[in-house]
């Protein structure tokens, strides 16, 4: 069985930065033991924006400036920073849902997601590949996953499941 595991967004304006929470925080050692023993091929995405971010129309709906490129919001956490060394991919992303991603993952049995915001990206990713892979397992740990909120993340991982992504 193939299996890829996709971390989304682990980065610094997520977990410490502008749009940091006590949950992201609290999330990664859990992340790091989990990358320390996947044997899985690992891809990791990006959030990334330009200057002019709050121009856009995702910064008019959540006008909050992160994850600006090149800013030190944007890098990767530095926890996390060593396991690209042996990653698949690293990509950057527009907007919440990768539109490379579905080319990366078309070879896997199941499809495993963490990462951050569950109720924003993690969501928008695992959803988007169930939609062009129905028949792949897609998966979610829930413990390497942290929300805008705990309630939204809940909510998230509701509708995931709802969509018979297999959390736990």
């Amino acid at each position: 069985m193939k299996k890829a595991l996709v971390v989304i967004d682990v980065q610094n304006d997520f977990v410490d930065g502008a749009l940091g929470t006590k949950e992201a925080r609290e999330m990664i050692p859990r992340l790091v033991e989990k990358l320390e023993k996947t044997r899985d091929d690992v891809i990791f995405t990006q959030d990334t924006h330009k200057e002019n971010y709050l121009e856009t129309h995702e910064g008019k709906g959540l006008p909050v400036v992160h994850c600006i490129k090149g800013t030190e919001g944007w890098e990767l956490l530095d926890e996390i920073q060593p396991f690209t060394t042996y990653a698949k991919a690293v990509i950057e992303k527009k907007s919440f849902g990768s539109t490379r991603l579905p080319s990366l993952l078309k070879p896997y049995d199941e499809i495993e997601f963490c990462g951050l915001c569950t109720d924003i990206c993690v969501i928008s990713n695992a959803l988007l590949i169930k939609a062009f892979y129905p028949e792949t397992l897609i998966s979610i740990d829930s413990k390497c996953c942290a929300g805008s909120t705990p309630e939204a993340h809940e909510a998230a991982l509701s509708i995931m499941k709802n969509c018979l992504c297999k959390i736990y």
